[in-house]
């Protein structure tokens, strides 16, 4: 037997439908602006080391897309005002954004190259990092980008590092850092310095580690199989 329905009871069901795709919106919509309020600011130029940026951009990336960090996003933070920049290995990088806009980040990590002399002169670069110490819960460094956050001051008096086999140099370059020798990375306060190269994926699970937990943090190192490759701990 056919059931009928009254005009009225088919306006209903619309409106019902209406008002629940009303609500999915508004619900979308919400998880939007949620998804990336906070911000881990990479910096890039061009002839930075590859792997600096790579290493914490897949570790941040990976973890932005779980639920547990999605209020998080990693950005490139490019020291000009250039749409894309070129590593030293030759990669081409998207810029997301610079240091002249002077984006609010919530965690800043700074890279390496070869020659460091035009980024350690830079003083717009070394204002920018001062400013956004200020108010960023964490500051970290790969490599030699250590000279940059020393340049800036945010090393006196802590302990910290910089490229494997460069720590009495940088000793002697920042005599107020307690620099530590054959370490991958070293965290003080709330700052962690370390090596380059593939030592760049243990500090940024470190630096994950820290801003939420071990278990998450090993979550992210199981997805990129962290450790079919290495046993050091993060």
């Amino acid at each position: 037997m056919m059931r009928k329905f009254s005009v009225n009871s088919k306006l209903s069901v619309k409106t019902k439908w209406y008002r629940l795709i009303a609500i999915l919106l508004m619900t979308f919509t919400v998880m939007a602006a949620k998804a990336a309020d906070k911000r881990v600011g990479i910096l890039v130029y061009d002839g930075v080391l590859t792997s600096d940026v790579t290493a914490p951009l897949e570790v941040f990336g990976v973890a932005s897309r779980l639920s547990w960090f999605n209020d998080y996003e990693a950005i490139t933070v490019s020291v000009s005002n250039q749409k894309t920049i070129t590593t030293e290995e030759g990669l081409k990088i998207g810029v997301d954004a610079w240091i002249g806009d002077a984006p609010e980040l919530d965690v800043l990590i700074v890279t390496s190259s070869y020659d460091m002399a035009p980024i350690i002169n830079n003083k717009n670069l070394i204002g920018f990092i001062q400013s956004t110490a200020e108010n960023a819960d964490w500051m970290a460094s790969n490599c030699s980008g250590a000279y940059l956050l020393a340049e800036a001051g945010l090393l006196d008096g802590k302990k910290a590092t910089t490229w494997a086999g460069g720590e009495s140099d940088f000793q002697k370059s920042y005599p107020n850092v307690n620099v530590q020798e054959n370490q991958n990375l070293v965290v003080d306060g709330n700052v962690v310095t370390s090596n380059g190269s593939l030592v760049s994926y243990q500090a940024a699970l470190k630096l994950l580690h820290l801003m939420t937990s071990e278990s998450k943090a090993k979550e992210v190192a199981d997805a990129l199989q962290y450790s079919r490759f290495s046993s050091q701990s993060f």
